[in-house]
């Protein structure tokens, strides 16, 4: 049995042969290349393409290796799909495996230093000269320290097409695990949806799993990536930031956390650096503060949300199970998987302490979410049991100035219901599996 991913099936199926390079990107160990290699695949043959008009290389693998050097990769497709006047699919798996030849034809002396990478041939040259044929469709995955796949999806900018895949959504966790939606939310908000982890029937398989996905994969990639010393450092800032979902965090703030877990001392602009790596590795993903009534961005400070809860709770060894940040991080991620630009709101109040004396307040919603046209405002809240729990959790949405549609997602499988200012509330397990409630 196997996983359907049919958002990044129908995705992948929309750019096809539209002239330009698909490239799968995302985290690793998220089903890039089942996604291409399997399910893609068995759509192309259900919808009539012959076997032999699917070239598959994966450069990984053993058999495959002599396609490392690019000429030889090119020369080979170019053999497989010899008939012009048919259409062939190229497939290509880990593409930062292939390393670079130098041309023997060119005499170096005469290329100014700024322009030695152009002696050589790399992966780039061969996919150009590849998506050129206009009989060829070309898709690709690939990351690791060498070359992750943001970085290649970042190279070919307007000639490529970029499908970015996410660990399961709850509503694709749900599809395999079935059986009744809460206990399937429960393991959901522990172990999370990193596809083997989901198969995986042991939890203490599962954990172990996670866990050494951190160790041996994610972080040992940034290390030898970025050519970094140790470990030690970004080590303790994946800890701290793991611990700190949902929470507002700067760089300084995390340089002299860092440094008292290791008393030792670490800079700003190291941390900065440190936490763009995780960006780039898509361990993290960071989201922006918006002055909703002075419509304007903060720099400064930001929340980081993982990509995917059951690894950070297996990184914090399941110690730190804040059920509310938890649903947060999980909300987010929902939001990001279904395409919307989400940032934290912030609602600028002038309030009275006790003298009387006005006092600036700032009041946050969890979410907008931007659709193009228009904004939502979401909230994530356990419970609004009492009418002061409700006002607490309301009160930026009551006082944002506008007439955006506001939402408040509590923990749960409540239907949705809208009270009498005009806020819905939806428990958070139909917000998940309903994308129409949006």
């Amino acid at each position: 049995m196997f996983i359907e991913r049919n958002k990044y099936l129908q995705r992948i199926i929309a750019h096809k042969w539209n002239g330009k390079v698909k490239i799968i990107t995302g985290i690793r160990r998220c089903g890039k290349s089942f996604l291409l290699f399997e399910l893609y695949k068995q759509y192309l043959l259900d919808s009539g393409v012959k076997v032999d008009h699917i070239i598959e290389i994966a450069l990984d693998r053993k058999e495959d290796t002599a396609y490392r050097n690019p000429i030889t990769l090119g020369e080979y497709v170019l053999s497989r799909a010899s008939n012009k006047d048919e259409q062939y699919y190229v497939f290509i798996d880990e593409i930062q495996m292939s390393y670079k030849i130098k041309n023997s034809d060119v005499d170096e002396k005469s290329v100014p230093e700024e322009d030695r990478d152009l002696l050589y041939t790399t992966f780039y040259d061969t996919l150009n000269d590849l998506m050129s044929k206009k009989n060829l469709d070309v898709y690709v995955t690939g990351s690791n320290s060498k070359m992750l796949s943001s970085d290649i999806a970042t190279y070919f900018r307007d000639r490529g097409s970029e499908i970015r895949v996410f660990p399961l959504s709850f509503n694709e966790y749900y599809s395999f695990f079935g059986g009744e939606k809460a206990d399937a939310f429960e393991e959901y908000l522990t172990y999370g949806g990193m596809p083997l982890a989901v198969m995986e029937k042991d939890e203490a398989e599962k954990r172990a799993y996670l866990n050494g996905l951190h160790k041996r994969v994610y972080l040992k990639d940034i290390v030898e990536r970025h050519k970094l010393k140790d470990d030690t450092i970004l080590d303790a800032l994946v800890d701290s930031l793991y611990s700190a979902i949902g929470s507002l965090t700067n760089t300084h703030k995390q340089a002299n956390t860092a440094g008292s877990r290791l008393g030792m001392s670490t800079s700003d602009h190291t941390i900065k650096n440190y936490l763009n790596y995780l960006e780039d590795a898509y361990l993290f993903k960071k989201a922006k503060r918006y002055d909703v009534k002075g419509r304007k961005h903060y720099g400064s400070p930001l929340k980081y949300y993982a990509t995917d809860v059951g690894l950070r709770n297996a990184k914090l060894n399941f110690r730190q199970q804040e059920r509310s940040h938890l649903m947060e991080n999980i909300i987010f991620n929902e939001l990001i998987v279904r395409g919307y630009a989400v940032d934290v709101g912030v609602v600028e109040l002038t309030t009275k302490d006790e003298n009387g004396k006005p006092v600036q307040s700032q009041y946050e919603i969890d979410f907008i979410v931007n659709t193009g046209r228009q904004k939502i405002y979401i909230q994530s809240a356990l419970n609004v049991d009492t009418e002061e729990k409700k006002d607490q959790e309301t009160c930026s949405l009551k006082n944002s100035g506008d007439f955006f549609r506001k939402i408040v997602v509590l923990d749960g499988n409540q239907k949705l219901w809208t009270d009498e200012d005009g806020i819905s509330y939806v428990g958070v397990i139909p917000f998940l599996m309903d994308e129409s409630l949006l």
